[in-house]
């Protein structure tokens, strides 16, 4: 029998189709765990792939959320980013991740529904048929135990009754073998009870042999169909059912692969499509795309003049012809290059009063006031120390060319350069030109409408068409009015840039002469834009002024491209002779714009006109100040 056993493992392990119930015909226990073991595995992948799923759900949430996180939004500023190829790059590449992340959630729900749903219900079936199977192998073996102890109690009771026989029949051949005759009767009846009692004892002997050997046939009977019938085919149902879940885990392990490997080729779409997106950035596309969106049009400034201060002059010159002087000098310093038109506001601050204004007078009578307050004398300071507080001041500067260039532009953007305000004319014309097609769609398809109900009045009433068209027809005209406006002011601009031009190649052909000696001419600083992003269409239009203030020599190398804005204005209380430099004189009730308050020191800037400004005690005037202008209060 261990032989034939030997000779089918090896069997076995040959053909790999091997059978529990004649392999493991005793290993009923080790099974048990086995399969038990088999089903915490198979709860264990199901758990495994679901945290994946969940990862999987996750991560494109985050993707997802990052993509939006950076999209363009409406009605932003970044609008105006997209224009260069590296913003629309990104925002492609976005799109490609939104996608992405989408597949992520696909994956997810495959495996969620192909894996883990169904895992999650095999495992409950196959808890139940391991339970029905196990059950089957204790009854099978209950009942081969109950017979094995019947047995053993036959076999008892035949040992037992055998004893007893052979006792009783050593008993009764003692007896049949005493030779005392004295006591003849009673030993012949001793002897006949003896021979009884040992034939019954036999007899009983007998009976349990019999019993023994019949339970011993029903026992081997048994316990053949148990180990070669019953245990086999029990043995067999749970190796079934283990190769069933071995291979369900294998195919589940199979659809977990080709699940991700559906989504491989979207997936690789996407990646083209970022790389896509990344070739299609173009650096000379976005340099000319820098140009189109800040070039000015405007002429750059012209070789200053050189100013021979060689020839001895008079100190004591007319007012008058200070004054022509002076005018003659801003006129000439316009043409100056920008980093040097900073006159007005580094002056200001040189040349601001550093003692505390004169009080009050006591009496506004005439009389009292003949005279007039005397300004204080300035303790003039280092020019090096003026320069540092200037310095100091540069972030107020550009907070105040900020302001100016966030302001509300004109409906003719006449208020930009002229390259930007012939881009933005066209750019708008083309919107109005854009919504009048749609409008004459719009009217076309209502005219064939009512075309068609007159044709077929029972379709509609064509009356109830001619209020819609009535309505199209005004506003096709209202904005017919509106592109004429806008290309009349696009042809303006067209026209100026084009004799700018025209003028500008005249001046670089007769710029020079032959010795390459200095300009010959100096008068074209017109229409250039300022380093704070205003700009001047005609500088013959301005109006040159003069200060009463003593000029100096420092005066002319500085000069401002354009006033600073006004805040309010002010009414002089009492006059006010501005003897020092850096302060303005006024007349009693004389209205002045107010262009910076007073920032504790008790002066107040303040402008006549275009180019006459200077310091007032702020105890002398009475301030209005325009609410609107009030975040420009305060400039260096």
């Amino acid at each position: 029998m261990h032989s034939n056993r030997g000779l089918s493992r090896r069997n076995c392990l040959e053909t790999m189709s091997c059978s529990w119930g004649t392999e493991l015909w005793d290993q009923f226990d080790n099974l048990e765990k086995h399969t038990q073991w088999g089903i915490e595995f198979l709860e264990r992948y199901t758990k495994f792939v679901k945290e994946r799923s969940e990862i999987e759900l996750s991560y494109a949430k985050q993707i997802r959320n990052l993509s939006k996180k950076y999209q363009l939004k409406k009605n932003s500023k970044e609008e105006e980013e997209f224009k260069y190829s590296t913003c629309r790059a990104f925002l492609m590449t976005l799109n490609e991740l939104n996608d992405y992340a989408g597949q992520h959630e696909v994956i997810a729900e495959n495996l969620s529904t192909q894996i883990i749903a169904e895992l999650s219900r095999y495992t409950q079936e196959l808890k139940a048929e391991r339970k029905s199977h196990f059950h089957d192998g204790r009854r099978a073996q209950q009942y081969i135990e109950n017979s094995w102890k019947q047995l053993e109690s036959s076999k008892r009771r035949f040992e037992r009754d055998c004893k007893e026989a052979d006792r009783a029949q050593h008993y009764f051949d003692k007896m049949d073998a005493d030779i005392n005759v004295t006591k003849a009767d009673v030993e012949k009846r001793c002897s006949l009870k003896a021979k009884q009692q040992a034939h019954m004892r036999h007899q009983i002997a007998e009976d349990s042999k019999n019993e023994y050997l019949t339970y011993l046939q029903k026992f081997n009977k048994d316990q053949h169909e148990h180990y070669y019938t019953l245990i086999p085919h029990i043995f067999q149902r749970i190796q079934e059912m283990e190769e069933r879940r071995v291979g369900r885990v294998r195919e589940s392990m199979r659809v977990y692969t080709e699940v991700e490997r559906k989504v491989l080729p979207i997936v690789s779409k996407c990646l083209d499509g970022m790389t896509k997106a990344a070739e299609s950035i173009e650096p000379k596309m976005d340099s000319k795309q820098v140009v189109e969106s800040y070039k000015s049009g405007f002429e750059p400034p012209g070789d200053v003049e050189f100013e021979d201060y060689s020839v001895s002059m008079k100190r004591a010159v007319s007012e008058s012809s200070f004054l022509n002087a002076r005018g003659e000098s801003r006129r000439r310093s316009r043409s100056k290059l920008w980093p040097l038109l900073k006159r007005n506001k580094l002056m200001s601050l040189l040349a601001s009063p550093r003692q505390p204004p004169p009080p009050p007078p006591t009496s506004p009578s005439p009389d009292g006031l003949l005279n007039g307050p005397q300004s204080p004398q300035q303790h003039k300071e280092p020019l090096s120390q003026r320069l540092n507080d200037f310095m100091g001041t540069k972030h107020k500067m550009h907070c105040l060319r900020s302001l100016k260039r966030g302001g509300t532009g004109q409906e003719d953007y006449s208020h930009l350069p002229p390259e930007q305000r012939r881009k933005k004319l066209q750019a708008k014309l083309n919107d109005i030109n854009k919504d009048i097609q749609k409008e004459m769609d719009q009217r076309d398809a209502l005219t064939k409408m009512k075309d068609v109900y007159i044709k077929n009045p029972h379709l509609g009433d064509p009356d109830s068409i001619d209020p819609r068209l009535e309505e199209i027809t005004q506003s096709l005209e209202k904005m017919q009015l509106e592109a004429q406006k806008f290309e009349g002011w696009l042809t303006e601009v067209e026209r100026k840039l084009l004799e700018k031009g025209s003028e500008s190649q005249r001046r670089q052909s007769g710029h020079f002469d032959s010795q390459g000696n200095t300009p010959l001419t100096n008068n074209y600083g017109q229409n250039r834009e300022s380093p704070d992003g205003s700009y001047t269409e005609d500088p013959s239009t301005e109006t040159t002024m003069q200060f009463k203030s003593r000029s100096t020599e420092f005066d002319d190398e500085f000069d401002d491209e354009e006033p600073l804005p006004t805040i309010g204005t002010c009414k002089a209380l009492y006059p006010f002779e501005g003897q020092n430099e850096g302060t303005i004189s006024m007349a009693e009730s004389e209205m002045l714009y107010v262009i910076e308050e007073d920032k504790g020191d008790g002066w107040t800037r303040v402008r006549r006109n275009e180019d006459e400004e200077g310091y007032v005690p702020t105890s002398y005037i009475k301030l209005f100040l325009d609410m609107n202008a009030k975040g420009a209060k305060t400039y260096i």
